[in-house]
């Protein structure tokens, strides 16, 4: 099994409104010279908002802001800004999030030129009712049971006067046009499915109806091994190597206790990454310590950020809905060990 170092915490939240119920769930990048990292902040009654802190070194904080750099300002996102990622494709910063609206969960997008200033363009996942995606998403035959139990919403249409929608959450852009366009991965339970377009405005209705009509053929990993059996989901933006994309993604399973997230560990093809080439058949890490257990969620390690220095990859996590985390591995020793697992495949 491959080793991973957990290094410990890295932020906790403070007697701020904006943060004082937690934060976790960090959006990071690597841009001049400094580590920047945009994490989800609780408020109380979970109203979240995105806090920045700029990093020296990858566990030393050199500054942190008093008041929330992106904050709710539509009614799609009224709820809370949550569980961002970002990447930068050719001079523009993508940042990916989870808009709230007290009933409806659902991927959105933000872009920036400096990291401060922020283009908000909305909602960029379908927005669709179970009964629609559903007779969609069967033209080809039957869809996974799973995506009945954890999406019809117990047959409920409405609540709080707005439509209940099938929630797609976890977007995660690649970070760089893959054969000359942009491309990501979301997250309709129980699998992870993939989009490939030339702009974000060709995502309208029409284009999403032709996607569910392919639906099977857009998915890329599905829960297969224990620890992820219940669901999966995109984590870090995936990060490329000579061996593929690699993608450490969360993996989900339910016990007596509730449901556990771990962090995982696939390879995508570069060309076309729809394609898996190989995933570990146990998870990367998971939660163990007091602080991963214990929280608002508990036994929860949430991947969402990752920097490479030399061979180290840092990863860091929500853990336990509380805080934020990071652990590190030897990037080419995470490589070697999914690669011996291709026998199996």
């Amino acid at each position: 099994m491959i080793k991973v170092k957990k290094e410990g915490i890295v932020l906790e939240k403070r007697t701020l409104g904006f943060e004082w119920e937690g934060v976790l769930n960090p959006a990071v990048i690597k841009h001049a010279d400094h580590i920047h990292v945009f994490y989800r902040a609780v408020a109380k009654r979970n109203y979240s908002s995105i806090g920045y802190a700029k990093f020296k070194s990858p566990f030393e904080i050199l500054e942190r802001t008093d008041v929330p750099l992106i904050f709710p300002q539509f009614d799609y996102e009224e709820h809370g800004i949550e569980d961002g990622r970002i990447v930068l494709i050719d001079d523009v910063f993508y940042f990916s999030y989870c808009a709230y609206d007290g009933v409806n969960a659902l991927g959105a997008l933000a872009t920036s030129k400096d990291l401060v200033h922020w283009e908000k363009k909305g909602i960029i996942v379908p927005q669709i009712m179970f009964h629609e995606f559903k007779r969609l998403a069967e033209t080809k035959g039957k869809i996974n049971e799973k995506y009945i139990r954890y999406n019809e919403h117990d047959q409920i249409r409405e609540r709080k006067g707005k439509k209940v929608l099938v929630w797609d959450k976890n977007v995660v852009f690649f970070p760089r046009k893959i054969n000359g366009k942009l491309c990501f991965l979301h997250r309709i339970k129980p699998d992870i499915q993939i989009v490939s377009i030339e702009k974000i405005s060709e995502l309208n209705t029409d284009f999403w109806q032709n996607y569910l009509l392919k639906f099977k053929d857009n998915i890329v990993l599905a829960p297969k091994f224990e620890h992820e059996i219940s669901y999966i989901g995109a984590g870090c933006p995936p990060i490329e190597t000579k061996e593929g994309w690699l993608l450490i993604y969360h993996g989900v399973h339910d016990t007596v206790k509730g449901y556990v997230y771990c962090a995982c560990a696939a390879l995508l093809e570069l060309e076309n990454p729809k394609n898996e080439i190989v995933r570990l058949p146990y998870p990367l890490f998971g939660p163990e310590l007091i602080w991963e257990i214990k929280g608002e969620v508990n036994n929860v390690c949430f991947p969402t950020g990752t920097i490479i220095q030399d061979d180290t990859l840092h990863i860091y996590y929500g853990a336990a809905d509380s805080r934020i985390g990071c652990a590190t591995v030897s990037l080419s020793e995470l490589l070697t060990e999914l690669l011996r697992h291709l026998k199996y495949y």
